[in-house]
């Protein structure tokens, strides 16, 4: 009896825990490399694109990101909030070694939000940026 007590207090507390715990949204950051703005079907694009237009009208779509012309400067952008040349990140020397340890990435402000992140896909962005 007093092992069933105790798990119906215990199940109790984490049931008021569970309802007073906070909403956030789920978030899933896509980025496709080679593809023009107005390539998907959510951006009036001629490609059918059904998936990817379910996510966009349930969710933010960027409409005034900027990228670099090629992809590990933008991913260093998009990851940062800064411009490719505050990264140190250029186009020119995109392949070389960088220390991204003076900059607060997103997946860091969300893990300290409480969210869990992960990181599918090429990074590029070799072992100094990645924990």
């Amino acid at each position: 009896m007093k092992t069933l007590s105790t798990f119906s207090v215990l199940s109790l507390f984490s049931l008021a825990a569970f309802l007073h715990a906070e909403k956030r949204p789920n978030i899933l950051l896509v980025m496709a490399d080679d593809m023009g703005w107005s390539d998907l079907g959510c951006y009036g694009g001629e490609i059918d694109t059904p998936n990817v237009d379910s996510l966009a009208a349930g969710g933010l779509r960027f409409t005034r990101f900027y990228n670099n012309s090629v992809c590990g400067p933008t991913r260093a952008s998009l990851l940062t909030g800064l411009y490719c040349q505050q990264t140190g990140h250029r186009g020119d020397n995109w392949n070389q070694p960088k220390d991204f340890s003076k900059c607060v990435l997103i997946p860091e402000l969300l893990q300290d939000g409480g969210y869990h992140t992960a990181m599918v896909g090429k990074w590029q962005g070799r072992d100094l940026a990645v924990k």
